[in-house]
């Protein structure tokens, strides 16, 4: 297993060895950046100061952007975020350590979300373009994206499994009603973004289990 690039003080683990741990393992222990997280439990690796600059080793890298990539969905599903600004992310806890002083670049940070985009790191991001989604090349110069602790398809699934549980077939729901009402209190897609919320229900149209109706603003949705 590779080593620090730059030599590591002596009661350190190499980032390798502290990668592995903490992606094997679920990802809360006990760190707390500030008070205004105190709701979220930073991992182990978020106070190892290499941490916040990625690696050249190839495979101290790949560990590296998966303990990211897990970091970043748990915070942001802790906090109920479902996109980032980049500019704006930077300066939150989760770049930036205040107690080691430690923090992420932009540079690194557009490398971590292009890898969450990939196939490898799982489509749990995809960047916002001025015109809207897509994964142009030159998407990440928007500096937003979507953070997909649960993709569309994940999100879809959760609707449907609700529609089913809830006898609401053939009935038709407003997205209000699915995102902001009452009913929808105790459910995960409670809240959830609402263009998040539309493209997730597109993909139940694709797969023929719904029919969206209405004008942008005042949609419902009809499941089969």
């Amino acid at each position: 297993m590779a080593t620090l690039a730059s030599r590591p003080e002596p009661s350190q683990t190499p980032l390798s060895t502290a990668t592995t741990a903490v992606t094997s393992s679920t990802p809360s222990t006990t760190t707390k950046a500030s008070a205004s997280d105190d709701a979220f439990t930073f991992p182990p690796i978020y106070a190892f100061p290499p941490f916040f600059t990625l690696q050249p080793n190839p495979t101290t890298l790949s560990s590296q952007l998966l303990s990211w990539s897990t970091l970043i969905q748990s915070y942001c599903r802790a906090h109920r975020l479902f996109t980032l600004t980049l500019v704006d992310a930077l300066s939150s806890p989760l770049f930036a350590n205040p107690t080691t002083g430690r923090k992420l670049t932009i540079k690194d940070a557009r490398t971590v979300i292009n890898w969450m985009a990939s196939p490898e790191g799982g489509h749990r991001a995809e960047w916002i373009t001025a015109s809207g989604n897509g994964r142009a090349a030159k998407g990440e110069e928007t500096g937003r994206c979507w953070v997909y602790w649960k993709r569309p398809e994940e999100w879809a699934a959760s609707l449907e499994e609700w529609v089913e549980r809830t006898g609401q077939r053939g009935t038709v729901i407003t997205l209000y009603e699915i995102g902001e009402s009452d009913a929808t209190k105790r459910e995960e897609f409670h809240g959830i973004d609402g263009e998040l919320l539309t493209k997730s229900l597109q993909l139940c149209v694709k797969r023929g289990k719904a029919q969206i109706f209405g004008a942008e603003g005042s949609e419902g949705v009809k499941f089969f």
